[in-house]
């Protein structure tokens, strides 16, 4: 990948063999102006927040992609925004995807998984809220298979490559030591495919401790996705269990969101 323009050092960069032209970023909490309990570089509007705080956060963000990161209104859905100028922010869904350049797909999250996927011809990208509702889906369709469906539609129209590839980078996410869940998560899971329980480790009294990301591992492996890169549910990939790094929900309650952006240069 060609260097990206200046931020952070501590943001994360993805290391996987994207196409050149295909660039992508993940923030922490460093860089920013907002103060505690949202410190530094909160992107949430969300949160409670300071709004001036928040839009110059956002800038900085604008500013090392070089391109619009458009901001959704993530609801924890399905829904797949295809990306175009003149979008604005704020529509409710959960991914996007894009083949134009200068727009960034981009998701927030402070537990949930970002997901960001790209064709290997470079042609068009993408990134998924992945929260534990989304990637479940109904009847087995999730935010992932979603996205899915709207590279497959793209590539009939706008690009017509019929030997598509995808590839996929995993962010930051709350980990298998630390996301304690009910039973009927475990169910969601395992009624779409038994394969799901190996990502459960039993607390007792119908609780479990869930991997995110070897779920939504799983999940693009069945949607043929061979080659996933980033998260491998180790310890320094967990939001909850790196506070000084990452933002955190289920640790803090009251939390800032960092982004995760993929766009086409």
């Amino acid at each position: 990948m060609k260097s990206l323009a200046a931020h952070p050092a501590d943001w994360l960069v993805p290391q996987w063999p994207a196409p050149a032209r295909v660039k992508a970023l993940c923030t922490t909490r460093a860089g920013g102006i907002s103060t505690a309990p949202w410190d530094s570089l909160n992107l949430g509007g969300h949160v409670g927040d300071d709004a001036q705080r928040v839009q110059h956060n956002r800038r900085v963000l604008q500013q090392a992609v070089a391109a619009r990161p458009v901001f959704m209104n993530q609801v924890h859905g399905c829904e797949v925004l295809t990306l175009s100028t003149d979008l604005p922010d704020g529509r409710a869904a959960d991914a996007a995807c894009t083949t134009q350049i200068g727009l960034a797909c981009t998701v927030m999250v402070a537990d949930c998984l970002p997901v960001l996927l790209c064709d290997t011809a470079g042609q068009m990208v993408a990134a998924a809220h992945a929260g534990w509702r989304g990637l479940a889906g109904t009847h087995g369709t999730g935010v992932l298979e979603a996205v899915f469906k709207c590279f497959d539609a793209i590539a009939r129209t706008d690009v017509a490559q019929p030997a598509m590839e995808v590839i996929a980078w995993l962010g930051p996410c709350i980990g298998p030591g630390a996301f304690e869940v009910g039973e009927e998560v475990r169910a969601a899971f395992v009624a779409h495919s038994m394969d799901a329980a190996r990502c459960f480790q039993p607390l007792g009294n119908d609780k479990w401790l869930a991997d995110l990301a070897g779920l939504a591992r799983q999940r693009l492996n069945a949607l043929g996705v061979r080659r996933v890169f980033g998260n491998d549910s180790g310890p320094e990939w967990c939001t909850a269990g790196n506070p000084s790094r990452f933002f955190s929900h289920r640790r803090d309650r009251i939390s800032g969101r960092q982004a995760a952006c993929i766009w086409l240069e």
